[in-house]
């Protein structure tokens, strides 16, 4: 079921086009797997333990009467002259053992009584929600022809799931499954369709996800799943105080499936989607908090997939309107990033993203309107405190904080050379007699193994970045660790950009 990501309006007015966010990852086929009946191990015990209940004990009783033992048939019939009546404890027999044949007795009526190990009220209710559910998947229609063979497709398998509840209400995959059913059916109704409506469809499939992690809490899928169907009934709703509670729902099933599954780039980047969403609708108080949080999800979906276009396309939009709410409400903190740096940011993972798919429209319309935000002719530029060449650890003393840009090619440390001797060849050339031998820092991006961020204590004070090459490692400090998440995304976007074969698009997008 696809997903659109927030669209952050530009200054001039202009709108980068939503992008689809990714296929839930239960959802990857056309429709839903009929998975097979659950092994012995999901299924709840069935067989019922038989204990009587004895009243009237005399708290008296002596040890020896409270013995288990089973009587014969003579000694447990009753003096009474009806011999089929069924045998009734005395006041005065206390802790009575029971006999073999009452206890079967006793057993076969309330096997009669119950019939199955689930309750006849529990079974009913589970009938009842079956009937609505299969009511409402059994009445869309689809647009087309694909649709209407693809209903078929999700009506059989909705029979099937409600034909396996029927038999085990505490069928957790059972229910999951059924609620892709309903969430399939939702995509399917045609846009002119009010009896079902897709939200009847979502809200019944929410349900399910609803009873499906009840039953089993581990079930990340589902949350996952579950999340997506109630972010599209919170689109519905557009900025109303019901989109709110329902985008905060939202939320909330995302960091539940990335706490049960934390390799998930999607369920990251649609939770930051979530908050993106939320962020629009909350006070102005709440928001800032909101959409930092966003831009965390968003950072830590690109550090386990550093391709996933997607989520580097969103970190950009969201940087864009954090930029765009600076400008507005003209507050400045010194200890975060400016307005600027804010949109020279945002405009570096637009141009990553359509670098990684130069042909998605979507991506080619954003970055013409971020284009000029870059420092071109670099990708990046900024300042960074760096040793002596060649020298790694030096005292700290020997640190010096100097300009760095980035390019498709590599990082290149900005040494500005001072002309303090000047004099002329017998050429008639004029020449630098100081500083022709003056070296700088230079990092080719096919050399590079890994950067991460370095807390080395023979670092100088600040934010430690290592870059390991081929040919060793190199150390650098930046101004804050907001400074180094930038450069650490930067070089490893420029990287996996040349892994991808696509240096060549960057270098277009950077050319003057």
């Amino acid at each position: 079921m696809p997903e659109t990501t927030e669209e952050s309006e530009l200054h001039n007015g202009h709108q980068p086009q939503a992008e689809p966010e990714p296929e839930p990852e239960s959802k990857a086929e056309s429709q839903p797997e009929s998975k097979t009946e659950p092994g012995p191990e999901n299924k709840p015990e069935e067989a019922l333990k038989v204990e009587p209940v004895v009243t009237g004990a005399d708290p008296n009783t002596k040890e020896e009467d409270k013995e288990s033992s089973i009587q014969s048939n003579d000694a447990a019939k009753p003096s009474s002259t009806d011999q089929n009546a069924r045998p009734q404890l005395r006041k005065d027999e206390g802790n009575r053992t029971f006999t073999m044949r009452e206890l079967l007795t006793e057993f076969k009526s309330d096997e009669e009584e119950a019939g199955s190990p689930y309750s006849r009220e529990s079974t009913q209710r589970q009938s009842n929600q079956n009937s609505a559910a299969m009511e409402l998947v059994s009445s869309v229609t689809g647009a087309d022809e694909e649709g209407q063979s693809r209903q078929r497709v999700l009506v059989y398998a909705a029979k099937r799931y409600a034909a396996a509840l029927e038999k085990n209400p505490e069928d957790y995959d059972a229910l999951y499954n059924w609620a892709l059913v309903l969430q399939e059916s939702a995509d399917n109704v045609s846009p002119d369709s009010t009896s079902p409506s897709k939200d009847d469809l979502l809200e019944e499939a929410c349900k399910k996800y609803n009873d499906a992690t009840r039953l089993c809490p581990t079930l990340h899928d589902a949350f996952y799943n579950w999340a997506i169907a109630i972010s599209d009934r919170a689109k519905m709703r557009g900025r109303t105080k019901e989109a709110e509670e329902l985008w905060e729902q939202a939320t909330k099933n995302y960091e539940k499936a990335v706490q049960l599954n934390w390799n998930s780039p999607q369920a990251l980047n649609n939770w930051g989607l979530a908050l993106q969403e939320l962020s629009a609708i909350v006070s102005a108080r709440e928001k800032q908090k909101i959409v930092k949080t966003a831009i965390s999800k968003f950072r830590a979906a690109i550090r386990l997939q550093f391709d996933f276009h997607r989520a580097i396309y969103n970190l950009g939009t969201v940087l864009y309107a954090l930029a765009e709410d600076s400008v507005q409400t003209g507050t400045t903190n010194p200890k975060e990033m400016s307005s600027n740096e804010l949109y020279s940011q945002s405009a570096i993972y637009i141009a990553a993203a359509h670098a990684l798919k130069p042909n998605y429209s979507v991506y080619s319309s954003a970055l013409k309107l971020v284009h000029s935000m870059l420092p071109l002719p670099h990708l990046k530029d900024g300042y960074l405190t760096a040793p002596p060449v060649g020298n790694t650890f030096p005292p700290h003393s020997d640190w010096k904080r100097t300009e760095f840009f980035l390019n498709q090619e590599a990082l290149q440390q900005v040494i500005k050379v001072e002309q303090k001797q000047v004099s002329r060849s017998l050429s008639g050339r004029i020449m630098d007699a100081g500083n022709t031998d003056k070296k700088a820092i230079r990092v080719y991006i096919p050399d590079i193994i890994s950067v991460s961020a370095s807390a080395d204590l023979t670092l100088p004070p600040g934010a430690g970045l290592c870059i390991n090459t081929t040919s060793g490692q190199v150390f650098l400090v930046a101004d804050s660790w907001e400074s180094l998440d930038g450069w650490l995304d930067a070089l490893r976007l420029v990287y996996t950009i040349y892994a991808r074969r696509k240096t060549d698009v960057l270098a277009g997008i950077i050319a003057t």
